[in-house]
């Protein structure tokens, strides 16, 4: 295959060069006739009507309802993932296919039915279908609901900037405060940041999840770090510290209480708002 038959994926920091019919690494974009295409675009492998405390947001529409949608792939390898049956697979773990106009006319119907706010793009990484994302969030805005992402924020911060008029909330994970830790993941520690101060420059409501992992990511001098950074940003921006448990590829033993009670008070010298979640 000669070089000028590949093509570069430029939506997140893997850059993967693609050959005809080639999946890159996040097993969702592909070369399709000289195009980088979503594969993913309309597959759904998760759908339902969640509390919005789940995402988690803890400050945005507290006690309401979400029409919850989720894909296949990620473009991050968490060696910890707890939803790996859908984010570290491929298409064949489709379970139903729907359009953006029929995911929007779902969930104005149960908005009507059942109250439902709006619509969050959720379970795996749906950025990495972000033409499905960004199709089906216009018809959404269109229609008065919310819009809601729930994201490792990790692709390059030009394309996800086009996404930041169709979204009113986002639950940004902040894996860790170092680049070691992002090698770890397979992420960029730089997009990441970069993308959680647009989202705020942009007035979205912005909340940050950090799963803490014994001896990874919770030293003392990291989480003051991150804290004092996330306060550069805003004070009321909401952090959420998660248990973490073993998954998957990951044997380490589950967080203590002690350490969350102990990263919480480091971190509520800079934020207003530290919730712990697996508590």
């Amino acid at each position: 295959m000669g070089e000028e038959a590949l093509i570069q994926c430029t939506l997140c920091h893997h850059g993967c060069r693609l050959a005809p019919g080639d999946v890159g690494f996040c097993r969702s974009r592909t070369n399709r006739n000289g195009t980088i295409k979503p594969l993913g675009y309309g597959c759904l492998t998760s759908l339902a009507l969640d509390p919005i405390e789940k995402k988690p947001l803890a400050r945005f529409h507290p006690g309401s309802l979400i029409l919850s949608a989720g894909s296949f792939g990620c473009n991050f390898r968490c060696p910890f993932c707890q939803n790996h049956t859908i984010s570290q697979r491929g298409r064949e773990v489709t379970q139903t296919c729907l359009t953006p106009a029929e995911l929007a006319s779902l969930a104005v119907k149960l908005a009507r039915e059942e109250g439902n706010v709006g619509l969050a793009f959720t379970y795996n990484e749906p950025l990495i279908s972000l033409e499905y994302v960004r199709d089906t969030a216009s018809l959404i805005k269109k229609a008065g609901l919310l819009v809601v992402l729930v994201t490792n924020g990790g692709i390059r911060p030009k394309p996800f900037t086009t996404l930041l008029p169709l979204v009113d909330a986002m639950n940004i994970d902040l894996k860790g405060f170092s680049n070691a830790f992002y090698e770890w993941v397979g992420g960029n520690l730089d997009d990441v940041k970069e993308n959680i101060r647009s989202a705020c420059q942009a007035g979205i409501h912005v909340e940050l999840t950090t799963l803490v992992i014994p001896g990874r990511n919770d030293g003392p001098d990291e989480m003051e770090a991150e804290a004092s950074w996330i306060a550069s940003l805003s004070p009321t921006i909401p952090l959420h510290l998660s248990r973490y448990f073993p998954r998957w590829h990951c044997s380490d033993p589950m967080t203590p209480d002690a350490t969350l009670l102990a990263l919480q008070r480091i971190a509520k010298r800079h934020l207003q708002y530290v919730y712990l979640g697996n508590w």
